[in-house]
């Protein structure tokens, strides 16, 4: 189904997978990390018409470079393939670092998010200072290589942590899905996503909050992804 299209973006690997009949628009779903993971909702979609882009940009925890590339990647979409300026930005863990940074960046090049068990508080993960288990090796590799910093007083003062601008995310009204697991050991939704809802909620934003029982980190997505594609669906025709 579709059809794949390989690009280098400054020597990081990207693809665009176009579907068989483009829907009116050209609308896209732009994944943020994890492509082709738990992506029963992506192909459904490119099954409809939705175009699928992602840019490899690995472990750089949603740091302002990344972001800056994404923003050429999507401008690029924009102008070689006449894709639609708003995109359905899909956050699945720690790609959640990289979609809400995205979106508080550039909220007029996103139609919605839909974030799946997202980690929103580097604090939380990987470091692991909360009630999770963090990752202990990525955690080094993020003090020294990303945040450059070595004290936790360094850490917390880091300015695009997303934890940190979930008001300012909410008052945009983008639509949000948000997706988990209300066991989740690893990304602790009470430290993560229950935060961002609690903000949408705040500020009376459109928010669809799906919690999965008994369910930790894995599996993402849902097993009939029907609500997904409604979602995504209804937030890229407005």
């Amino acid at each position: 189904m579709g059809h794949s299209i390989a690009m280098d973006m400054d020597g990081h690997p990207a693809e665009l997978i176009c579907p068989d009949q483009p829907a009116p628009g050209l609308p896209f779903v732009f994944r943020t990390a994890f492509f082709h993971a738990f992506d029963d909702a992506d192909r459904a979609l490119l099954a409809r018409g939705f175009h699928l882009a992602y840019c490899d940009r690995p472990d750089e925890y949603g740091r302002p470079q990344a972001i800056a590339a994404y923003h050429c990647f999507h401008r690029r979409l924009c102008a070689e393939y006449g894709l639609s300026r708003r995109a359905a930005l899909f956050g699945f863990s720690r790609g959640g670092l990289y979609a809400v940074n995205y979106a508080l960046a550039h909220p007029d090049a996103v139609a919605c998010l839909y974030l799946d068990a997202p980690v929103l508080d580097l604090r939380s993960w990987p470091a692991g200072l909360g009630c999770g288990c963090g990752s202990p090796d990525e955690w080094e590799d993020c003090k020294t290589r990303i945040l450059e910093a070595r004290t936790v007083e360094e850490i917390e003062a880091w300015p695009h942590n997303p934890v940190g601008h979930l008001d300012a995310l909410a008052a945009l009204h983008l639509p949000l899905l948000l997706i988990a697991g209300d066991a989740d050991r690893t990304v602790p939704y009470a430290e993560n996503g229950a935060r961002l809802a609690a903000a949408y909620r705040r500020a009376g934003a459109p928010l669809t909050e799906i919690l999965k029982p008994g369910c930790d980190h894995h599996p993402h997505s849902l097993p009939d992804v029907g609500p997904i594609v409604e979602f995504v669906e209804a937030a890229c025709a407005r």
